[in-house]
């Protein structure tokens, strides 16, 4: 589930509500900013998931890009102009998101558009914008399906403000490798349910570590809909491997996974999992604190990171809504970076011309963000992302690679036995 990474403090319903909101993006005035204050706002249109099966991130996406909206706001706008976004729910439904983007395009003429949750809908929302010549400037379509659609080749339309799906695993592996023979895992599994957010992290992980010399005994791609997640653990489980890398989109998957691993009395050595254990409280509701402790999973943010424009946005996240840094879902980091290097380019460009603004993200620009460096390969990937891994330990939520990050604790290893 970038289709993606569910995380976090859950919201309610009521402030998921599809509304027009007013909102803002970066900040300053230029000597041209002063003639453009008394014009219409800037608005941006967004499909995003507010029900549905995606509604946990596409939530607090909206809450990263309101965020965005007021702090730019507060500061006069984008060249004077304030931002007014139109939010459109498209269910979680990559059909209805289309049918959004067409509407905020052709309807609503919208000057800009910003992504929407998943992979699974980025790619085609992303076709329709290319018809139009929009940029589609997101956070959540890191899957190399996205970049690699005929219009996206043709157009070069898409910019991804995230790391880019497909490397998720290379910090782990990395580390894996460096182990002495002795200790490195001999075999691994490698269960993956069908979704563009998981099937290439996987696939590279595994070709990875088999180069290393470590043996595959399971590789098997599971129906999205996963109807029995107990007997492809089961499966697992009697493969023996000693390392887990779990393909999964959401914290149920991963829970079932992990109980029939404890009732088959089965513990590898490496349990990770592309999504589900960075949703923090949700996570440790599900599987208990002390089962959760080893877990594993990467990310490209998080509350802790040290970055001035991160902490500052979490300071400003935790006053609005409560919580702790840990407690804040990445998404809201990937909503808000989008909306930085979506204000960064019109300033450059002066305005919102959408062929100005391509070219302009195409350049090699470096940008900056609460994710760290944003810059543009030619399909739009960001080629400069830093990519985290975390382990779970006694509740809290580790950063323990890389290992000479800021605050990069040890890692557990092997991971301690289930609880019970």
């Amino acid at each position: 589930m970038r289709f993606h990474r569910t995380r976090f403090l859950p919201i309610t319903a009521a402030g998921a509500a599809a509304v027009t909101i007013l909102a803002a993006c970066s900040s300053g005035s230029s000597s041209s900013s002063s003639s453009q204050s008394n014009k219409k706002p800037i608005t941006i249109g967004v499909s995003v998931s507010l029900t549905g099966d995606f509604s946990a991130d596409g939530q607090a996406f909206q809450r990263g890009y309101n965020l965005w909206a007021s702090d730019v706001n507060k500061a006069g706008g984008i060249l004077g102009r304030q931002v007014k976004f139109i939010y459109l729910d498209d269910k979680s439904d990559p059909t209805q998101g289309s049918t959004n983007v067409q509407q905020l395009i052709s309807s609503d003429h919208v000057d800009m558009l910003f992504g929407p949750f998943s992979s699974l809908i980025t790619g085609p929302t992303a076709t329709v914008a290319a018809r139009y010549g929009f940029a589609m400037i997101e956070g959540a379509g890191g899957a190399p399906a996205v970049f690699n659609t005929p219009s996206n080749k043709a157009r070069h339309n898409v910019f991804d403000v995230s790391y880019p799906i497909v490397d998720q695993y290379d910090p782990l592996t990395a580390w894996i490798k460096s182990l002495p023979a002795g200790q490195r895992p001999a075999t691994a599994a490698y269960p993956i349910v069908d979704n563009p957010f998981t099937i290439p992290p996987e696939q590279r992980a595994q070709g990875q570590l088999e180069a290393a010399g470590v043996k595959t005994v399971y590789s098997k791609v599971l129906p999205e809909e996963l109807p029995n997640a107990t007997s492809d653990a089961n499966q697992v489980a009697a493969s023996g491997a000693q390392a887990v890398l779990l393909g999964s989109v959401d914290v149920p998957t991963v829970a079932a996974f992990m109980k029939a691993f404890q009732q088959q009395h089965y513990n590898p050595k490496i349990l990770a999992a592309t999504a589900g254990p960075d949703q923090g409280a949700a996570f440790l509701k599900a599987v208990g604190k002390a089962n959760a402790t080893g877990v594993m999973t990467a990310n490209g943010w998080y509350g802790g990171y040290d970055n001035p424009q991160s902490k500052k946005m979490v300071q400003e996240y935790i006053a609005k809504y409560g919580g702790s840094p840990s407690d804040i879902n990445s998404d809201v980091a990937e909503g808000y970076s989008v909306g930085q290097v979506a204000a960064q380019a019109i300033h450059a460009t002066g305005g919102t011309n959408q062929a100005k603004i391509i070219q302009y993200l195409h350049s090699g620009v470096t940008l900056s963000s609460v994710q760290g460096p944003v810059q543009f390969n030619s399909l739009g990937m960001n080629t400069k992302p830093v990519i985290f891994v975390f382990q779970w330990q006694n509740g809290n939520y580790a950063q323990v690679l890389p290992a000479n990050a800021a605050g990069s604790g040890s890692i557990q290893f092997p991971k301690p036995n289930w609880a019970g």
